[in-house]
């Protein structure tokens, strides 16, 4: 699962990173929550960085709101919300970290995941657009089974793509994208516990992101991002 994202790298960073330029100004995020506007680089744009809402909205609904914020790798091809998108419509959703959730005797831990390094990389991604009187776009993180790492905290995690499986992913055949759907190399990434403050996406500032003690108290409330 994947239930929030950062993005507080620097633009020109990101833009040498990608080797794509954004439609309007970067801005650092800590906290970014389902239904809100989020940098992905699009198969059909792959030059430009974009920005659609969290949350995939099929072209066939009548309204534009609650998508789903995750799509299962194993299932891409098969379900009708995302077949046509994982033909069609894929993007690179750019991130240098990730939320989830830990279990607890108290109640639910945040914990915060990053490769080793602190880099920004990509993840696997689906876009959709809609339309209904106004024109919207939407996208969705894969999700695929949990490396040693973030199993101890979920059971999954995002498709982290390696820098060369990137451009696979945006043109490959459906055999070369099948291949790259596979868990992040644990040695290659770190989790640690972040404050509760995390749970509400109104707190969006640089104290999202700093470790805390493990033992906070975690009794506040969440919400559904389990």
């Amino acid at each position: 699962m994947c239930g929030r994202l950062s993005l507080f790298a620097p633009q020109d960073e990101l833009t040498d990173r990608f080797d794509a330029e954004p439609v309007r100004p970067l801005r650092p995020r800590y906290n970014v929550a389902p239904g809100q506007e989020h940098p992905v680089v699009r198969n059909d744009a792959p030059e430009e960085i974009r920005f659609p809402t969290w949350g995939l909205v099929p072209h066939w609904a009548d309204e534009f709101g609650g998508g789903h914020i995750n799509a299962r790798a194993e299932t891409l091809a098969d379900k009708p919300s995302f077949r046509d998108a994982y033909r069609d419509r894929r993007c690179l959703v750019l991130a240098d970290g990730f939320y989830d959730w830990k279990k607890t005797p108290t109640g639910k831990q945040p914990y915060r995941m990053t490769r080793t390094d602190g880099e920004p990389f990509a993840m696997a991604g689906l876009w959709e657009p809609w339309q209904n009187g106004e024109r919207k776009t939407s996208f969705t993180v894969v999700t695929t089974e949990p490396n040693d790492v973030v199993g101890e905290i979920h059971h999954r995690m995002p498709v982290i793509l390696d820098p060369d499986e990137e451009t696979t992913w945006l043109t490959g055949d459906a055999d070369e994208r099948r291949a790259v759907l596979d868990p992040f190399p644990a040695g290659e990434m770190r989790a640690y516990p972040v404050s509760t403050k995390v749970n509400s996406p109104d707190n969006d500032s640089p104290e999202i992101v700093a470790e805390v003690a493990a033992e906070e108290d975690t009794q506040t409330g969440l919400g559904d991002f389990s």
